[in-house]
């Protein structure tokens, strides 16, 4: 298994590493477009399609993005998409988490396909704009995401339900303590300000999320960089709580030894288009 993740770990990387640092946005969205087009196929057999259905689905999805690109999108402010798409996933992961397991098949499934579909669609528009907008900006969300579930690990093997007693979402991911959620906060916390005083410091061309939001004043800093966090918990724990009721383990067996791609990027899931709203917001 071991060998299986490194393997497609180094694999993944030698794709995406040189198209992210490409001197266009263009080789990395097309990358990212594929994986896009791969979770939207997952999405479908996690609702129960078969593969006609499946394949239909990331269809739908690829075709979206291709609308998407083909307007000129990622090069566009679109602060209205992005304070509604920010919106409807505080209000629509708080109620999918509060109905838990059992509240998941009561929704009808064209309304969690076409949902689905939009969702990642809103993510790779996302990842597009943010690299149209700078290697820096696009890297200090994406290293957000992967500190917080990073920090959270440690902090929840070290410390867990040792204050608490109780763990965070048992129905849904046993394994998960507020213990965690508290040090994947933390690490979230250090990063910002060290990322946002590295920009300062080296007076980066393209800021940083976090230096967007410092200078705009110090104490947004904190809420947006928490925010965020959390909101990652939320995407993580959303496609756990989806994969429990479907009754797999993992989304696909696309990446060998990592599962499938939905498991990769359930967390930036609702990160990247709160992220988006967050600069929107701050450039105004």
């Amino acid at each position: 298994m071991l060998k299986q993740r490194v393997i497609t770990a180094v694999v993944l990387l030698a794709i995406l590493l040189p198209a992210l640092f490409w001197s266009s946005p263009v080789p990395f969205a097309a990358v990212v477009v594929v994986l896009i087009g791969a979770a939207a196929w997952e999405w479908g057999r996690l609702n129960g399609l078969g593969q006609a259905g499946s394949l239909l689905c990331a269809a739908a999805c690829l075709l979206l993005c291709a609308l998407a690109w083909y307007a000129g999108l990622p090069g566009r402010s679109l602060p209205v998409l992005w304070s509604v798409a920010g919106a409807a996933w505080v209000l629509a992961g708080a109620l999918l988490l509060r109905a838990g397991v059992a509240g998941w098949p009561r929704i009808p499934r064209s309304v969690r396909l076409a949902g689905g579909v939009l969702v990642l669609w809103l993510a790779w528009l996302a990842v597009a704009q943010a690299r149209t907008i700078g290697v820096n900006f696009l890297l200090s969300v994406l290293v957000l995401v992967w500190v917080a579930d990073i920090c959270a690990y440690f902090a929840g093997r070290a410390f867990g339900l040792r204050f608490t007693r109780r763990k965070l979402a048992p129905a849904i991911s046993p394994g998960k303590s507020w213990e965690g959620v508290w040090g994947g906060m933390a690490g979230v916390l250090v990063l910002a300000v060290a990322w946002t005083l590295a920009d300062w410091s080296l007076q980066a061309e393209v800021p940083s999320l976090y230096a967007r939001m410092a200078g705009r004043s110090w104490w947004l800093l904190p809420i947006a960089a928490l925010f965020l966090a959390a909101m990652s918990v939320v995407g993580d724990l959303a496609e756990s709580l989806i994969k429990r009721s479907a009754g797999v383990k993992d989304s696909s067996k696309l990446l060998p030894g990592h599962g499938g791609v939905l498991d990769r990027v359930d967390a930036l899931l609702p990160t990247l288009p709160l992220a988006m709203m967050l600069a929107t917001l701050s450039s105004r």
